[in-house]
């Protein structure tokens, strides 16, 4: 599989918080031919199976991205709108968005509103109705509207909306494809409603009652202008191997794990450790009895801007470190 073609099929598909079925569609469809068996559990999670006779061992990629939702229609026309997800006021003026329904829209601000004080209700969504009549024939309340931006490769970078967390799905569709070894019992989680709360990976996780797991996402970066500090990752130096976030502290064995899995294989690694947000290991490693759960991020610029900045040859990095996760013999681990 080719990466770019991977991240224009899933960037074309609608799939915020709790709308994910066209991108779980679309990743069905992608890891079919790695699959003994699939199961769509009742919040959406799409879990992906290959037998092993070794400890089961879940992987996880949160499937769905922020979003938009109507919550009002102005008698202009206008829409008003909440947010799915961490949405900031002041990446979103003028970013265009498309609705499920093919409508699409350009987010506006009110001449009335100071740019230093932006908040996000002062925003509205401007799909060129004349009026509130017109509107309603167009989008109803409750209606779902995601950033509408191209895919495009410059060099190495890849810029597109939804790398978080559209390039880890990526990663662990080409990490799919690099498996060969049946050691291990393999559960591949593509999971719904991680910007809202991990909602998704708390009910897969509870489902397979794996004895190790790794979450697959987006970490920030500490390489850009006047950075301050609070991510350690950089594009471009490797696969980032996860130690703590806000949401999780990882399990030294899988750190250790990782590492030595890294250097084995001469896959390039750097360490990932996140001052805020989380991931899905959040609510993998707290589920039941506790899982022994790590991290692999794929460094990204900007993350829940309209436009973020991931770098090739770190997905490639991510792809090979955790196939060689999937094969390794875990009664090693630690």
């Amino acid at each position: 599989m080719d990466l770019m073609q991977i991240l224009q099929t899933l960037n074309a598909c609608h799939g915020p918080s709790g709308d994910e079925g066209g991108v779980r569609e679309a990743i069905r469809t992608l890891a079919q031919p790695f699959a003994d068996e699939m199961s769509e559990d009742a919040l959406g999670n799409l879990i992906v199976h290959r037998k092993g006779a070794g400890p089961k061992v879940l992987f996880a990629a949160h499937m769905d991205s922020i979003g938009c939702v109507v919550t009002h229609i102005e008698e202009g026309g206008f829409l008003r709108f909440g947010a799915l997800g961490g949405l900031s006021p002041t990446d979103l003026v003028a970013t265009p968005v498309r609705f499920r329904n093919g409508v699409r829209g350009t987010i506006c601000m009110p001449e009335s509103a100071d740019p230093k004080e932006l908040k996000l209700e002062q925003l509205y969504l401007d799909i060129g109705a004349q009026s509130e009549a017109e509107a309603q024939k167009m989008v109803q309340l409750g209606d779902t509207a995601v950033f509408d931006a191209p895919v495009y490769a410059q060099g190495e970078r890849v810029v597109s909306p939804y790398l978080d967390n559209r390039i880890s799905c990526a990663a662990l569709l080409l990490a799919m494809e690099r498996i060969r070894d049946r050691r291990n019992d393999l559960y591949f989680a593509f999971t719904v409603q991680e910007e809202v709360g991990l909602r998704g990976a708390r009910t897969a996780a509870y489902a397979v009652e794996p004895a190790y797991a790794v979450a697959m996402d987006v970490t920030g970066t500490g390489d850009e202008l006047e950075n301050k500090h609070t991510a350690t990752a950089k594009l471009g130096e490797g696969a980032a191997v996860k130690v703590m976030d806000h949401s999780v502290i990882c399990h030294p064995a899988m750190v250790s794990a990782l590492r030595a899995l890294a250097k084995e294989g001469s896959i390039p690694v750097q360490t990932d450790i996140l001052r805020f947000g989380g991931t899905d290991a959040g609510a993998i490693y707290q589920s039941r009895g506790g899982v022994v759960t790590g991290g692999i991020s794929v460094p990204c610029r900007y993350i829940h801007a309209p436009q973020e900045m991931a770098d090739r040859r770190d997905v490639e990095a991510c792809a090979a470190l955790a196939a060689a996760f999937a094969q390794a013999d875990l009664s090693k681990l630690g």
